[in-house]
């Protein structure tokens, strides 16, 4: 089995459990995490046709994955590269939303920014009735770059896509089944095994047809316009409001956003 810094990888009954194990930065995506992923869905596992499928969670029972790390953004708004750094975030969640096996994301916390991204990458998602979820990117001066502006609108239409991407609020897990934006909320003691009896069922299915099924579905968002989000995230990036928010978010203070 692959060597991975930040990922736990366990396989038992044809399941891949896959944990995002930064518990102390609340499982943050830094580019370490990202490259990880990048190489599970990419490379290590790609041409597991033996899979039944993936459950996908976080370390802790905080968060799934509570964002991406801004101190690392910081340095990619000094460096001018924010669509180059958003492009390769959707790269990798590419991966995941057309790996050809399900990929659960069993939430199990907060799911904020990043985080919520990923879990909109995935084929489903099965929420523990205390998780949180959000796309809070402008409180910090920027937009979703890694999917979430186009995900978002996919699952829960374009109303409540631009209430929550405008005003940055967070819902709890009851809210986001009733948008749509999870498959099943339930108590933590019963979300893993209906996430687990999920990919039992789809397993018990023709294989073929699963994986076929994963493409024509996601062929119909095939028009999504990824690439102006990461335009857009690139430009939001490389202004003094991000570099503000993010200095803020930082040090635990309100933003002063100048609008430029």
């Amino acid at each position: 089995m692959p060597d991975y810094q930040n990922l736990l990888v366990e396989e038992a009954d044809r399941i891949l459990y896959v944990t995002v194990n930064r518990p102390q930065a609340l499982n943050a995506l830094n580019q370490q995490t990202m490259g990880e992923l990048a190489a599970l869905f990419g490379k290590d596992y790609a041409d597991r046709r033996d899979l039944t499928g993936v459950l996908l969670t976080g370390a802790g029972d905080r968060a799934f994955v509570a964002g991406a790390d801004i101190k690392e953004f910081l340095g990619v708004a000094a460096a001018g590269s924010g669509e180059e750094m958003a492009t390769r975030g959707q790269d990798v969640f590419f991966l995941i939303e057309n790996f050809h096996r399900p990929v659960i994301a069993l939430v199990n916390g907060f799911a904020l920014g990043g985080g919520c991204e990923l879990a909109m990458a995935c084929h489903l998602r099965v929420a523990v009735d205390t998780a949180r979820f959000g796309q809070p990117e402008v409180n910090l001066g920027i937009i979703p770059g890694y999917g979430g502006t186009q995900r978002l609108n996919q699952l829960i239409g374009k109303g409540k896509a631009m209430e929550l991407t405008l005003t940055g609020n967070m819902i709890n897990a009851v809210e986001a089944h009733r948008l749509g934006l999870v498959n099943y909320c339930l108590p933590a003691a019963e979300a893993r095994a209906k996430a687990i009896e999920l990919l039992n069922t789809i397993g018990q299915k023709g294989p073929v047809a699963i994986e076929e099924s994963i493409k024509a579905i996601n062929a119909y968002y095939a028009g999504s316009d990824f690439v102006a989000e990461a335009k857009s995230f690139g430009r939001a990036s490389g202004t003094k409001d991000f570099a503000e928010g993010a200095a803020a978010f930082v040090e635990k203070r309100a933003a002063n956003f100048k609008g430029a």
